[in-house]
């Protein structure tokens, strides 16, 4: 699976989709009353809030290496990746819940339904145009994966935070639709309270998802299986090397891994020799595979044939 990652296109584009879709809803929120309607224009205002961050996260995070951070600010990214996952929690599911509950606490009628389902109309559309974007991007880089193993194994971010907020958001619209009919349908508003309350628990999910797999790179996420492979085989290969025991990788960034291998020598050859050696396997280790930036070679004597 590729580690370079989505260009910023995909995020302008659901940006620029739920800030339209936000002030629709909101606008209808005011003029129906209903609280599904107000849940989702939170939800919506949340994700254009996300995807500002996330383009934020992006920039900080190509800042070049200084003294004081020699790896460089890619992890920027994960750190505001996992911001992200705790704003959709406290501000999408919290106040998505707290707003059901209010509504149900004290229903109200809503008024001009119509206004509503035409807006939850234009979003769902606006919301598949940019899921479709988002879809086609994370189809490109995700391989032979499936689709939750691609998100387990990718290393940035955006690809999968923009593809399940936007899940979760066409989810939410159905819902609000649904229990603003059932509203409509039984003369009982709580319904449009209840589905206030189950968008913030869809909310509260993809929340946990996102922090799960954004806590995961940030504290350290190793390469792809693949790419050690690969690592292993190029370092065996090379004359002089006679063993390679573990190799230990870490991903900085989507698109910049550190590596370290621990190699036992031929006792032949001279230091001279191994110090050659090394300089060659880290040069084809960076040509072969790009997003390894760093090799690390650790002689060892105590490593047998075969790894």
């Amino acid at each position: 699976m590729s580690a370079t990652g989505h260009n910023n296109r995909t995020l302008w584009i659901a940006f620029g989709a739920n800030l339209g879709i936000a002030a629709a809803k909101f606008g209808a929120a005011a003029l129906t009353g209903s609280s599904a309607m107000l849940t989702e224009g939170v939800h919506s205002v949340v994700d254009s809030t996300n995807q500002l961050l996330l383009l934020w996260g992006r920039r900080a995070s190509r800042r070049p290496a200084d003294e004081l951070h020699p790896f460089g600010y890619g992890r920027e990214l994960y750190f505001w990746s996992f911001v992200v996952a705790v704003l959709v929690f406290a501000l999408g599911a919290g106040v998505s819940v707290y707003e059901g509950i209010l509504h149900i606490a004290e229903p109200e009628p809503a008024v001009s339904p119509l206004i509503a389902y035409g807006v939850l109309a234009i979003a769902f559309l606006l919301e598949g145009g940019s899921t479709v974007s988002a879809f086609k991007e994370f189809r490109l880089t995700k391989g032979q994966l499936g689709w939750l193993q691609a998100v387990q194994r990718s290393k940035d971010p955006p690809g999968f935070i923009v593809l399940l907020e936007n899940g979760a958001a066409m989810a939410g619209i159905l819902i609000a639709a649904t229990g603003l009919a059932i509203s409509q349908w039984t003369g009982d508003p709580r319904f449009d309270g209840a589905a206030s309350i189950v968008i913030g628990l869809i909310l509260g999910l993809t929340a946990f998802l996102l922090a799960y797999e954004s806590k995961a790179l940030l504290i350290g996420e190793a390469a792809d299986p693949e790419i050690v492979g690969g690592l292993r085989r190029l370092i065996a290969d090379r004359p002089g090397i006679t063993a390679v025991g573990e190799i230990l990788t870490v991903h900085s960034s989507p698109d910049m891994i550190t590596a370290m291998a621990s190699v036992n020598f031929d006792d032949a050859i001279s230091a001279g020799d191994v110090e050659r050696i090394v300089d060659a396997v880290e040069r084809d280790a960076c040509a072969h595979f790009p997003t390894v930036k760093r090799l690390y070679i650790r002689p060892r004597s105590d490593i047998a044939a075969g790894g």
